[in-house]
């Protein structure tokens, strides 16, 4: 763990300059508008360790992947998200000394991400070799009001001298990805132009031929009063810029504002993009750089009173909850169903393609609940229009019949990740996907999804795993080879329980969903079933016998269900038992060592636990929590919020606690020493999930909420905001009560411990959970 950020409610800060830790604090420092997205680096340039990081929603490259070993059915191309045009870029030279915090001494440093009104901040010293010192002082944000501007402010005091001043303000595709093959670059240029106090480059991708266009245009001041300079034109390939030489006397303070207008050939046609970008740079610079960023503070402000969580009395978890938030929300709007939530976000290079099965599992609750129904139905249409790919990509593995494997990682439906275990083998994903078709529509009651679009999905996927089983003569019943669980931990396992109850569960949903459809609209039900080719008849019957004969591997002295077989002849020790030196294991075992151990890098049978939590009594959970979290390493993102979530439940109030803090402040503390390569985005709606969902209990059954909470020691109270079917409602947990407020029209019921509550439109009621009395 590292403890070098600051505690702030609000802010994310870095006092102190730490070069050790910069690319920690690059990622943590991020920002971005769902359309565009940038790592928290130095706008001048720093030869010291750096991750320069730009990137645009939905651009990517696909890099070929094929290899010596490469089998049937393998993914022709990895799929990388691609380091755009270097927009921030700002280059100083102080008396003919360049600016480079990496040559300097430097003090008073602070890089500051302000939440609450989306913008990064940074401050310093610096002493040059050659003697002469300077203050900067810097903002940038993307806009949220305008997604195609980026703006940033640059400030320089000459502190001991006089002298000359040479700012370049530049834009540079000549950028590469840190994991290219041998240093490989993804753009070409297609044109580029400077004049005075703007420059402007298009440039394309060397495949997919995605085009992107960059301009920008600057204003200078001197003590806060506009100046005008000449500028002299500075180009080379994929590079343009503005030199410009300013005389500077001790005390005097030079300012740049830069706006700069970013968009793709994904909204425009190519023949507009060198247009559209000067427009937007132009538009950004008529507006000015304050008015700006007041209207993009307002709205986050706006955004803030939907979607915050309020913690008292617990700063560094609060901390944590606003910072996952705040990066959520930076990184997916859900306006474009074309996009999608990548783990990494705009924070990294790091996986690759834009969409796992994380989007379902853990980003939809979060947005069902804090966003519009639109933003979660755009993400599971996203998956509707890949269909025909998951189709196709089922059929290179020898499926058919209309059989649909969704891929590990896409970009447009497309298998595209290159790890045979897991392209293969870690197919409960298919599984994330049908559930998440479910719990939109128990969310929501949008049962009209279901005949549009959820159904053709959802016999897809059903068909895939009515396939995937094959018959075990020795046991009599069902059975499925070969796969990996969530455990990414064991490979090639069979009867994975979690893999096939989730495949069970799909069959019979299903089944239960066609037969809805026939009995509310036969007409698209036949509709469908023309479509898809299905036979009733035949389909259903043979999933009927074979749900009603799978086989799941069980432990009955334990009473626990087992994870695959062969799990008990591994040695079974808990995680603690490890040396801290061991930690973490992928960085420090090998592969063997680790396939070979009993340890769990996240939930697997206890994600299906999570899932299905109504399908099992509450000494069943417990038994299988007791048995499988306490060798559970939590080495992904992803596990410890289901802990949280399945420890609340069971009344472990410690565990559900720890495992919470270590979620939501997963990369601030850097537990898993990865956060350098990027933030992990899409489990930080697990962290929202923990409050929600593990702290407040929160379910939906019977088309109401419901609510079972508990309140951690460490907090005073909590509160948040949800939105439920056309109402909005707040809830605020304190000692033994909690209170509801409805900002809806209509009266909404919900359930606190089995005790349903009536509340009015525009009304607040407080009630009991401990059976103690409300002291007014």
């Amino acid at each position: 763990m590292k403890n070098y950020i600051k505690i702030d409610e609000w802010k994310i800060i870095e006092e102190g300059f730490h070069p050790e830790h910069n690319r920690i604090t690059e990622s943590l420092c991020s920002i971005g508008n769902g359309r565009l997205g940038q790592r928290g680096m130095f706008e001048e340039n720093y030869s010291g360790d750096t991750l320069q990081g730009s990137y645009i929603a939905g651009v990517y490259f696909p890099d070929k992947t094929r290899v010596g070993w490469w089998k049937n059915g393998y993914p022709e191309y990895f799929a990388k998200v691609l380091n755009s045009v270097n927009w921030i870029g700002i280059n100083i030279h102080i008396n003919g000394t360049p600016l480079d915090l990496n040559n300097c001494s430097v003090r008073s440093f602070v890089r500051e991400l302000n939440m609450l009104d989306g913008y990064l901040y940074r401050s310093f010293i610096a002493k040059l070799a050659t003697g002469e010192k300077v203050k900067v002082e810097t903002k940038r944000f993307l806009s949220i009001t305008d997604d195609e501007c980026g703006l940033l402010e640059y400030s320089i005091t000459a502190m001991n001298f006089s002298g000359e001043l040479v700012l370049v303000p530049y834009l540079d595709f000549d950028v590469v990805n840190e994991d290219s093959n041998y240093d490989q670059k993804f753009w070409e240029e297609i044109e580029k132009s400077t004049a005075q106090g703007e420059a402007t480059i298009v440039a394309k991708t060397k495949k997919l031929d995605f085009v992107v266009g960059a301009a920008m245009k600057y204003n200078l001041f001197k003590d806060g009063e506009p100046i005008k300079m000449p500028a002299l034109p500075t180009e080379r390939k994929k590079y343009a810029g503005n030199i410009v030489m300013i005389p500077v006397v001790e005390g005097e303070t030079i300012t740049i504002q830069k706006f700069v207008g970013i968009v793709s050939s994904l909204n425009y046609p190519v023949t507009l993009i060198n247009s559209k970008a000067m427009e937007a740079s132009f538009r950004a610079q008529q507006k000015g750089f304050h008015q700006l960023l007041n209207e993009h503070s307002e709205a986050w402000h706006k955004k803030w009173e939907e979607i915050d969580i309020k913690i008292e009395g617990d700063s560094a978890a609060q901390q944590g909850i606003r910072f996952n938030i705040f990066q959520l929300h930076q990184t997916y709007t859900g306006a474009d169903d074309r996009l999608n939530i990548g783990p990494k976000g705009f924070t990294g290079e790091k996986y690759g393609g834009s969409t796992y099965w994380d989007t379902e599992a853990y980003c939809i609750p979060f947005y069902l609940s804090t966003a519009d129904e639109s933003v979660s139905r755009n993400l599971l249409i996203y998956r509707y229009k890949h269909l025909g790919k998951a189709i196709e990509n089922a059929q290179k593995l020898g499926f058919n019949g209309g059989a649909a494997l969704y891929p590990m990682v896409t970009m447009n439906g497309e298998e595209c990740h290159n790890e045979w275990e897991i392209t293969f083998e870690e197919i409960h994903r298919n599984g994330a996907i049908a559930y998440a078709i479910y719990d939109y529509i128990n969310y929501t009651g949008d049962q009209q999804y279901l005949a549009e679009y959820g159904l053709e999905v959802l016999i897809g996927i059903a068909r895939f795993w009515a396939q995937r089983f094959h018959f075990s003569q020795a046991k009599n019943q069902y059975v499925m080879h070969g796969v990996t669980g969530p455990n990414e931990y064991e490979n090639n396992v069979n009867n994975n329980w979690y893999t096939s109850y989730i495949a069970k569960w799909c069959l019979n949903y299903c089944a239960e969903m066609l037969e809805w459809l026939k009995n509310e609209d036969i007409s698209r039900y036949k509709e469908i079933l023309k479509k898809t080719f299905f036979d009733e008849n035949v389909e259903l019957k043979f999933w009927k016998e074979l749900t009603s004969n799978i086989y799941f591997p069980f432990d009955e002295e334990r009473g626990v269900f087992l994870q695959q077989d062969g799990f008990l002849d591994k040695e079974l020790k808990p995680a603690n038992a490890l040396e801290s030196s061991e930690r973490p294991l992928n960085q420090k075992w090998s592969w063997d060592r680790i396939l070979r151990s009993c340890f769990i890098k996240q939930a697997d049978v206890l994600q299906g636990i999570y899932f299905f939590e109504d399908h099992f009594d509450s000494d069943t959970i417990k038994r299988n929590f007791d048995f499988y979290e306490p060798m559970t390493v939590h080495e992904s993102s992803l596990s410890p919020c289901v802990h949280s979530i399945l420890a609340a439940g069971l009344g472990y109030e410690e565990k559900a606690y720890d495992m919470y803090l270590r979620t939501s402040r997963l990369d601030l503390d850097d537990y898993n020493n990865d956060a350098c390569d990027g933030l992990h985005i899409t489990s930080m709606a697990g962290t929202w999930m923990s409050v929600v969902k593990g702290f407040g209990g929160m379910r939906v059954k019977d088309g109401l909420l419901n609510f079972k909470p508990m309140l951690p020691a460490k907090w005073l109270s909590y509160q948040f905001k949800i939105k439920f079917r056309g109402n909005s409602l707040s809830v605020k947990i304190e000692k033994n009560r909690i209170t509801f407020e409805s900002f809806g029209t209509e009266d909404i019921q919900v359930r606190i411990n089995n005790q349903l509550i009536v509340l009015g439109a525009q009304a607040a009621k407080t009630v009991s959970f401990n059976n103690v009395p409300i002291i007014q």
